[in-house]
């Protein structure tokens, strides 16, 4: 793995699976509402065909998605899709497939979507780096075609896996709903990638990713977060000045460089504290402290427990999202 392969190192440290839940077969009039979603969990909806209005009425948020578009919540927002024509919804009638994921219908002949709809699930306490560090909402486009830009890559490889769960989804074939989750999985990761590529990358971990000056310390501090990064070392990696480099590392995250280090040194230790063969000495040295004390503090002022109480929630399986 390249030690620039930013994405993939942060996959490593969080866990990230996928499951799809309803496919919706609509004709206008329509209308959905999603409760908040649990603090592990990020709601996704691909439109395969057809368009619709999204809206987060919280964050005053409308936009409309159109055949490709796909959406992230990675904050797990209430929200709303609809036709946005206004009218009355038709009802719909529910059936579960096979495949254990429910076929939403209704007997409107109005303009037709095909939509997927399902969640991420975030092993905790990783969903703390999910909202510190992705946008509340995350749209991303799948494109068919050739092209020579990175981005139309990224985004033709989203079209080619969103046809994949679309076949399945249509289908009743073995093991279809093994494939589907294991494309949801991979649906996160290429979405991620693509929105990283844009040029237009939303704010926090994604737009400081995607700023080639500023990448190279975002790589380096995910290849190897246990190293004693200091902040002149980093900023020569991305050929600044450490006062320049502090400047556009903070309006790009929104936080210090130290400050994302020290979440990923935690969500690190999270994951070894699991192990109990393992002691919170040998944990605090894996993840760059040589103050067991110190790290102890650390741990729970950002978790908000005691490395052996997490140890204890872990070991019996009582771990909620933190």
């Amino acid at each position: 793995m390249s030690e620039l392969d930013w994405l993939s190192h942060l996959l490593q440290i969080i866990t990230v699976t996928g499951q799809l839940e309803v496919r919706c077969a609509y004709g206008a009039p329509w209308r959905i509402t999603w409760n908040r979603a649990a603090a592990n969990e990020i709601p996704y909806h691909v439109v395969v065909r057809g368009r619709a209005i999204f809206e987060d009425p919280r964050a005053g948020i409308r936009r409309e998605l159109t055949s490709g578009d796909i959406v992230l919540l990675p904050h797990g927002a209430a929200h709303v899709l609809h036709d946005g024509s206004g009218q009355t919804p038709v009802p719909t009638q529910q059936r579960q497939d096979a495949a254990g994921w429910i076929l939403s219908e209704n007997n409107s002949n109005g303009e037709q979507l095909d939509l997927l709809c399902g969640r991420f699930f975030i092993t905790p306490p990783h969903d703390r780096l999910i909202r510190n560090y992705l946008p509340l909402n995350l749209v991303a486009r799948a494109m068919d075609g050739p092209s020579e830009h990175s981005l139309a890559s990224a985004t033709n490889e989203l079209a080619g896996l969103v046809g994949l769960m679309r076949m399945e989804a249509a289908g009743d074939r073995p093991g279809g709903r093994a494939v589907l989750n294991a494309l949801s999985s991979a649906l996160f990761t290429l979405v991620l990638r693509a929105a990283s590529q844009s040029e237009t990358a939303p704010e926090g971990l994604l737009a400081l990713a995607g700023h080639p000056r500023l990448a190279p310390a975002i790589s380096a501090m995910l290849a190897d977060p246990a190293k004693p990064w200091k902040l002149p070392e980093l900023a020569d990696l991305c050929g600044m000045s450490r006062a320049t480099f502090m400047r556009h590392f903070q309006g790009r995250l929104g936080c210090s460089a130290l400050d994302l280090l020290t979440d990923l040194r935690m969500s690190l230790a999270a994951n070894e504290l699991k192990k109990s063969a393992i002691s919170t000495e040998a944990v605090a040295e894996t993840v760059g402290y040589l103050s067991v004390s110190a790290f102890r503090r650390v741990f729970a002022e950002r978790m908000g427990m005691t490395p052996g109480e997490w140890r204890r929630l872990a070991q019996t399986g009582e771990t909620s999202a933190g």
